[in-house]
């Protein structure tokens, strides 16, 4: 308790400057907004670069790469398509139920939930499963079920301890496609997920 409060007293006095005179400029001189807000009596703040929600930065990302592209076809960008498939990665990541059990050379997940969940949870396995499998000597299965998908995945008995580790989604994020995956289905393309 005393720490916390000793932590607090020490941000009072920072937090009072950082607010102190805003928008005040020295020398009579109109500075631009964000040296307003980044400096002021001499004390130089960091500008923010968390845009505050996860999807929203990958969005914003994807938008600054095709901006700055002049090859970049706008008639086909769907940025909406890619909100779409970041919704399916957040439904499938924080929403659903995942239940493990070892297979012969593996682990059997089966993953559900209710719809609309069920539903992005199908979209993603299987086109994952299509995707990665054979990629790095580990074979990906998936199947629909009720409620949602299995995945089997069997590895090298090397393997067999790193897979127990990674479950289901440690397994959904192996391989570094996600990113030009998300490229994609904003320049209007089709991929597999």
């Amino acid at each position: 308790m005393i720490r916390a409060l000793a932590l607090i007293a020490s941000l009072v006095p920072a937090a009072a400057l950082a607010q102190s005179h805003p928008g005040h400029s020295h020398g009579g001189h109109a500075s631009p907004p964000a040296q307003q807000m980044g400096q002021q009596h001499g004390v130089v703040a960091a500008s923010p670069v968390q845009p505050g929600q996860g999807a929203f930065a990958a969005i914003q990302e994807i938008v600054e790469i095709l901006e700055a592209d002049p090859k970049t076809d706008w008639s086909t960008v769907n940025i909406e398509a890619l909100r779409q498939h970041l919704a399916d990665m957040s439904a499938v990541t924080l929403l659903s139920e995942v239940k493990a059990e070892p297979i012969d050379g593996g682990m059997m997940f089966t993953v559900t939930g209710e719809p609309p969940v069920r539903d992005a949870i199908r979209r993603m396995a299987l086109a994952h499963a299509a995707t990665m499998n054979n990629v790095g000597g580990w074979q990906l299965a998936a199947a629909q079920i009720e409620g949602g998908a299995t995945t089997s995945v069997r590895v090298p008995a090397a393997d067999l301890a790193k897979l127990k580790g990674l479950g289901f989604i440690g397994v959904m994020t192996r391989g570094m496609h996600h990113q030009d995956h998300h490229l994609m289905i904003a320049r209007g393309a089709h991929p597999h997920h």
